[in-house]
């Protein structure tokens, strides 16, 4: 199996309080990989500092066999790693063309930025019915789309999701997870956070738990749905009660 993503040996901090301690994580070619965590786990410094929004304080990030820990963020952009953050940061001022046309700002090839703004319009028919819109139209669940559509503008081979499912409603996050699924069928390879904890686990191939900053349990989703340290901690059942895998 192909590894894309190589995590070696990663550390984070931010000024005296350590986020990742020497946290090495693999995630393959194609794969769908859930990070699973308390808050406060590190799950989202792990993120920018793939991303390059943060800088490690030691270790490397290696991306399609080359290092890139010292590439900064439009650099990692460029080779197809991007991030979905945590709240959506959709510009709610602007339209929702505009808010895909962000995710356009490093390409060069204007027609195919507009098949791929068709493409996403195809896919999510409520933005292009409103494509003229401010964004500030949308509800939750609609911004999480064009969130997600902004980064597919971008063309991404590793896609990164930061607590996707926040805030949405439970027919918001079917569809979600139904997206993450096709896109993932689509070639893309995504790191997944999320709280949704027996979803993220659903939808995974394999699956990392963290807890102050260090990775303590990996592996199969349906192995760990079935621990009970997880179901315990992480799933607010029983242990020994059956997982709702699906």
């Amino acid at each position: 199996m192909r590894i894309l993503l190589d995590i070696a040996g990663l550390s984070v901090a931010y000024g005296h309080v350590t986020a990742l301690q020497d946290l090495s994580l693999a995630v393959p070619e194609g794969g769908i990989v859930a990070l699973l965590g308390a808050n406060g786990a590190g799950k989202t410094s792990l993120l920018k500092a793939v991303a390059g929004v943060v800088r490690p304080r030691s270790g490397r990030v290696v991306f399609d066999g080359r290092d890139i820990t010292a590439a900064g963020v439009p650099a990692r952009l460029a080779d197809g790693l991007v991030l979905v953050p945590e709240g959506r940061r959709i510009l709610v001022s602007l339209t929702i063309e505009e808010n895909l046309l962000v995710g356009a700002h490093l390409r060069r090839d204007p027609d195919g930025v507009r098949r791929d703004i068709a493409a996403i319009y195809e896919r999510f028919p409520n933005l292009g019915r409103r494509r003229h819109m401010a964004a500030s139209c949308l509800s939750g669940g609609e911004q999480q789309m064009l969130a997600v559509g902004r980064a597919m503008i971008a063309r991404p081979r590793l896609l990164m999701l930061d607590e996707p499912s926040l805030g949405l409603s439970p027919l918001f996050i079917e569809h979600l997870f139904a997206l993450i699924r096709a896109l993932n069928r689509d070639g893309i390879t995504i790191l997944l956070v999320e709280q949704n904890t027996a979803q993220a686990l659903a939808v995974a191939h394999t699956a990392a738990v963290l807890e102050l900053g260090r990775i303590v349990m990996a592996g199969d989703p349906a192995q760990l749905a079935g621990d009970p340290r997880l179901a315990e901690a992480y799933l607010g059942r029983a242990a020994g009660e059956p997982a709702a895998l699906h």
